[in-house]
């Protein structure tokens, strides 16, 4: 294999991928040749560009599952395949457990684990379809592992992604593959506000490689697990979030000053 990572000619669709670690995604996709299309609820002001390359755009709101078909049907409409699904739309504000409304809920688990659902299986069905099959890849989060205050919802919904993964990687094998990404801290712009008056350096103190992870982290992750690096990697979950957490109890014995 020449170059593992060139996708001329390969279609890929980036939910959510017209902003922060999704836009990323998409621009890392187009500048290694592939045709992408991007989608979310409302037009942005410009598409991601990258290598003089200009994604696709289509508006949806993939928590309906009619919309979450569009989005495959427009990116088969335009590219005649669809090779590679990155389930990159989600998040949720910060919610009080206690007093949190049931459509509150409802909608932020829509949103992290039915759309993932939703989308997938009309692109199952067209990668089932290819000689080739495709690549599903989600994006999760170390929230559904450890969790935080004012996240019940999106921490049980983003744990549920990981079982969906695994359970959908089984049933599709072996023409598609399905595979989760954990995203730890990840820097951008709308995240800014909750990492602290010293602009998260304290946070990042706690991070063993000592550092935010940057979306174009996340964004070289999919590159690889959608590429023929990855061929026999079904089912995984390739954690991107710097090596995890330093236990609190370590911090708190050494004054929050880990030895580097």
């Amino acid at each position: 294999m020449d170059n593992p990572v060139d996708f001329e000619g390969r279609a890929v669709i980036v939910t959510g991928g017209t902003r922060g670690i999704g836009r990323v995604i998409a621009q890392t996709f187009l500048a290694n040749g592939a045709d992408v299309l991007v989608c979310a609820r409302s037009k942005p002001e410009q598409v991601p560009v990258a290598a003089g390359r200009a994604a696709e755009f289509t508006a949806a709101d993939v928590r309906d599952s009619a919309q979450a078909r569009q989005v495959v049907d427009a990116a088969v409409e335009a590219f005649g395949r669809l090779d590679v699904l990155v389930n990159n739309a989600g998040g949720s504000p910060n919610a009080d457990a206690a007093t949190v409304s049931p459509r509150f809920v409802e909608r932020i688990v829509a949103l992290n684990l039915l759309a993932p659902f939703y989308v997938a299986q009309p692109a199952n069905a067209v990668m089932q379809s290819q000689e080739h099959g495709g690549v599903i890849i989600n994006i999760g989060s170390v929230s559904a592992r450890l969790a935080a205050p004012l996240t019940a919802a999106y921490s049980a919904a983003k744990a549920g992604l990981v079982q969906l993964t695994r359970s959908l990687a089984l049933e599709w094998a072996p023409r598609v593959r399905v595979n989760h990404i954990t995203a730890g801290l990840v820097r951008t712009d709308s995240a800014a506000e909750h990492y602290g008056a010293d602009g998260g350096a304290s946070i990042a103190r706690t991070i063993p490689m000592d550092r935010f992870a940057s979306p174009a982290d996340v964004a070289s992750a999919c590159l690889f697990l959608a590429s023929p690096l990855a061929a026999y990697v079904t089912g995984a979950d390739l954690e991107v979030h710097g090596g995890g957490e330093i236990p609190a109890r370590f911090l708190a014995a050494h004054e929050a000053q880990p030895p580097r």
